[in-house]
């Protein structure tokens, strides 16, 4: 089986990302072990960097797109490696936390930071100089804190399903979101489970299709089911870690100016009716990156690259195909220049705060304390209105290695 011991193969980040971030040599724990696979073979190489409770697997549609396989490279003859030709190789992995990776225990040993040098460390191990860096969801705040620590590596950054972390990691406050949860916490059987995840990751309107004579939701509850029973549950330490890496989690300025500085085309993919990652928040990001940053506005739910891989895939191969081309990044972006008082001022603000600017810390906080009082509020109302229920129900439950990234697209 192919493992990469992380902290073994570091490399030093660039001038332009050394002073915005903690040192890729610094210490990491040298016991923990990420379980990858490699597909395909080219020069064209990709990274591909899955989110929360998920494995490497979740990657079906887009490595077959790819490649044309989902046959692992450890289980097919070596053949010719076509380096000098065309073609793509891909290399997905699970996290530290979930799958077949090892598991730390504390929760200190799992933020985006870490688990981006883990990335760069398979990237050392891989022998690749540069990379296409596709993540979703954590996995795309594990790719932007790598495109920060080694812009100079990059050669593309692909976000799915983002947020900036923190606070933004508050799913969508209506009454569907809060029956999802107050589901999601009584799950304790695999039926249960893939009841709740079909809601969470899909639009309503793509499950209720029918495919033949059967709504797509029945058939997927039962792919459902058959992997949650298979795969067996993510530990809580796992599942706690990475929660913790997605709620400690910000796209700091110097982040954001480290991976302008890298001189690679960013796209931000995004499903418009994502409950557990709102859209807004991904245009926000894609704004702070303007002008390397293109946003793609799809249909589709939190797994938008299950939901919609044609559209998925075909944006990322208009990413690779724009990296290779060089294109400008004015040429490549579909974002207005043309930004608000409000976003232009907060872009000043937050400058202005990395060197120490009383006034501008006073207004950010303000504000970062204005969006949690909004939240609060919500959440106090939803609280008041299913309280009596939730206390009755409530009760601990261990999470499942997410078993929605499966191959779901039936014809």
């Amino acid at each position: 089986m192919p493992y990469c011991e992380v902290g073994v193969h570091q490399s030093a980040p660039s001038a332009a990302a050394s002073s915005a971030v903690v040192p890729v040599d610094s210490p990491i724990n040298n016991e923990i072990k990420l379980f990858y696979q490699t597909y395909g073979r080219g020069p064209t190489k990709v990274l591909l960097i899955i989110g929360l409770a998920a494995t490497h697997e979740a990657w079906g549609p887009q490595i077959d797109a790819f490649t044309g396989t989902t046959i692992p490279n450890d289980d097919v003859s070596s053949g010719d490696d076509n380096e000098c030709g065309e073609g793509i190789e891909v290399c997905a992995f699970d996290n530290r936390g979930v799958g077949r990776s090892s598991v730390p225990v504390q929760k200190s040993e799992y933020s985006t930071t870490i688990m981006a040098k883990d990335a760069i460390a398979l990237l050392d191990h891989l022998g690749w100089k540069k990379a296409h860096v596709f993540g979703h969801s954590m996995g795309a705040m594990i790719a932007c804190k790598v495109a920060a620590l080694v812009p100079d590596r990059v050669l593309s950054l692909a976000l799915l399903n983002a947020t900036g972390g923190g606070f933004q990691c508050f799913p969508k406050l209506d009454r569907r979101t809060f029956s999802v949860a107050f589901r999601f916490l009584k799950a304790k059987t695999p039926e249960q489970r893939a009841a709740v995840d079909l809601d969470t990751h899909y639009s309503q309107e793509y499950l209720d299709e029918y495919v033949g004579t059967e709504k797509r939701r029945a058939i997927l509850y039962q792919q459902y089911v058959k992997c949650i029973s298979s795969s067996g549950m993510q530990s809580s330490s796992g599942f706690d870690g990475q929660m913790h890496a997605c709620w400690t989690h910000s796209v700091t300025q110097p982040d954001i100016d480290a991976m302008k500085s890298g001189g690679f085309l960013v796209s931000v993919i995004h499903g418009r009716h994502d409950i557990i990652a709102q859209i807004d928040h991904a245009k926000r990001l894609a704004e702070r990156l303007h002008p390397i940053a293109r946003m793609v506005d799809l249909h589709g739910g939190h797994l938008v690259s299950h939901e919609r891989p044609e559209e998925v895939n075909q944006a990322l191969f208009d990413l690779i195909k724009a990296a290779g081309e060089n294109k400008s990044p004015h040429d490549w972006t579909n974002l207005s220049t043309n930004q608000s008082w409000l976003k232009e001022n907060r872009m000043l603000f937050l400058r202005t705060i990395q060197g120490g600017s009383s006034v501008s810390f006073k207004f950010s906080l303000i504000e970062k304390l204005y969006l949690c009082l909004l939240y609060l509020f919500g959440i106090l109302v939803l609280a008041f209105e299913n309280g009596r229920k939730l206390l009755r129900s409530l009760k601990p439950v261990r999470v499942g290695c997410s078993p929605s990234y499966v191959n779901v697209n039936s014809s």
